[in-house]
C-alpha cells in the first residue's frame, strides 16, 4: 500500500490515524511540526502527505493556524517534493478557508473529525493510484 507522511501534533489523532491506516496496509511516518514535515518529505519521498493545518510554531511551540499551509507551500515549492499530493486535515471548511488551502497547494481537503473514515481511505486510494 502507500507510504504516507502524517503531519499531526495531537497525540490522540496520531494514535488513531496510525492504527487505522496501518490496519489498511499503509506505511506511516509522522512529523509533529511543519519544519520536520518539510524535511521528512524531501528525505522520505512519501506517496502522499496528510497535513494538519494547525501545527505548533517552531521554536515557541504555540499553535499556529497557518503552519500547515506554510509547510505545504514549502513542499510544493521544492521541485523534488512538488509532485507529492497533500491532503489537508482541518476542521475549518468554510469557503474562505478552502481558498487558502487550495492556494497553498493542497490537493484535497479532509474535514476533521475524520468520520466516516472511509472518506479518507477513498481519497488516499485516488491519489496513490493516480486516479485523480
Amino acid at each position: 500500500m502507500a507510504k504516507i507522511l502524517l503531519v499531526e501534533d495531537d497525540e490522540d489523532n496520531i494514535s488513531l490515524l496510525t492504527r487505522l491506516l496501518e490496519h489498511h496496509g499503509h506505511n506511516l511516518s509522522v512529523a509533529t511540526d511543519g519544519e520536520t514535515a518539510v524535511a521528512r518529505a524531501a528525505e522520505e519521498m512519501p506517496e502522499l502527505i496528510l497535513m494538519d493545518l494547525e501545527l505548533p510554531h517552531v521554536p515557541d511551540g504555540q499553535p499556529d493556524p497557518n503552519a500547515g499551509l506554510e509547510a505545504t507551500r514549502r513542499i510544493k515549492a521544492n521541485p523534488l517534493t512538488a509532485g507529492i499530493p497533500v491532503i489537508a486535515l482541518t476542521a475549518h471548511t468554510m469557503a474562505q478557508h478552502q481558498e487558502k488551502i487550495t492556494a497553498a497547494g493542497c490537493d484535497a481537503l479532509q474535514e476533521k473529525p475524520i468520520f466516516p473514515f472511509d472518506n479518507l481511505l477513498i481519497k488516499i486510494e485516488q491519489f496513490t493510484r493516480g486516479n485523480v
